[in-house]
């Protein structure tokens, strides 16, 4: 499985960035979606969707601000991020074949991940 970011830039604190994720080469496992990883912590879940499509998780300090969207095949998925914060600055990973939500070790795949830089 191959999965191709892109997106991402710097933006101003309340502006909009939308990143996308390019997924081939396999199927899926349970979940795909993204995790952020700011300088100094950890890597954290962000937003994913089960493989079926009929569930999308968002966590909670970006809900309202982030929606993900997919196409029909779960080949391809959008993440559009509204009313950016500084504290929504990290580097943004893509990834698939995930078991368990939140945890990041459980998924097998990853893109390259694309920074995200939001000024005050």
């Amino acid at each position: 499985v191959q999965l191709q970011a892109s997106g991402g830039g710097y933006v101003q604190t309340g502006g909009s960035l939308r990143l996308s994720c390019s997924a081939s080469g396999g199927t899926f496992i349970r979940f795909m979606g993204w995790f952020r990883q700011a300088p100094g912590k950890e890597r954290e879940f962000v937003t994913a969707f089960t493989w079926s499509g009929a569930n999308t998780y968002v966590t909670d300090s970006v809900k309202g601000r982030f929606t993900l969207s997919k196409d029909n095949n779960n080949s391809t998925m959008v993440p559009q991020m509204n009313s950016l914060k500084p504290e929504d600055t990290a580097v943004y990973y893509c990834a698939s074949g995930g078991e368990l939500l939140t945890i990041a070790s459980s998924y097998k795949y990853w893109g390259r991940g694309t920074l995200v830089t939001v000024s005050s």
